[in-house]
């Protein structure tokens, strides 16, 4: 893992990707899966409308000054030197737990790129961070994310019910998973 210096957030590589704070380069590669309507409903954002709407959205999210808040990687394909998703740890809140939150480009689906990206997000939130528990949530209905949490190793915490207000204005049940640094040594760390 290495620090990008225009940064706060590290930049860390696998064996297939590069995950590092998105930037305005992305937008172009954000707008191709972030137009599909439902990918932005199973993430729990409006579909962009344009590529100036994504880059825009890039841009604030930069700037979001919020101290629970630490900001969205992209997850950069070597093979092709393209952003193919997001991966990031929101409600943060420092040195107790955050919430992992991933989306992949569908083109990409089935190659288990959210996992991995997730897996870096994991060690950085555990073993640089300090956290104690690392949460993440879906909506009941899909069933990618679920896999996903699963693959993660992270504990099935049941439905949360009402526990999610989408950005539609409705309030909705969601799945919640987690994983504590306890979990986290034992399942990864053998």
């Amino acid at each position: 893992m290495r620090t990008n210096f225009k940064s706060r957030l590290p930049v860390i590589e696998t064996e297939r990707l590069i995950i590092r704070e998105i930037e305005a380069i992305d937008a172009e590669d954000f707008y191709e899966y972030g137009k599909i309507v439902s990918v932005g409903d199973a993430a729990g954002w409006e579909a962009h409308f344009s590529k100036y709407d994504s880059k825009m959205r890039i841009e604030i999210m930069r700037k979001k000054s919020d101290p629970n808040y630490l900001g969205l990687f992209s997850i950069i394909l070597k093979s092709e030197s393209k952003m193919i998703g997001t991966v990031e740890l929101h409600s943060y809140l420092p040195k107790f737990k955050a919430e992992l939150g991933y989306t992949v480009n569908p083109r990409y689906w089935g190659n288990s790129y959210a996992v991995e990206a997730s897996k870096t997000l994991l060690k950085w939130g555990f073993e640089d961070l300090g956290l104690k528990r690392i949460e993440c949530s879906c909506y009941l209905d899909n069933l990618q994310s679920m896999k996903v949490c699963e693959k993660l190793l992270f504990t099935n915490e049941g439905i949360k019910k009402r526990g999610y207000i989408n950005f539609k204005g409705e309030c909705v049940d969601i799945m919640t998973y987690a994983l504590t640094i306890d979990e986290y040594y034992e399942r990864y760390k053998k």
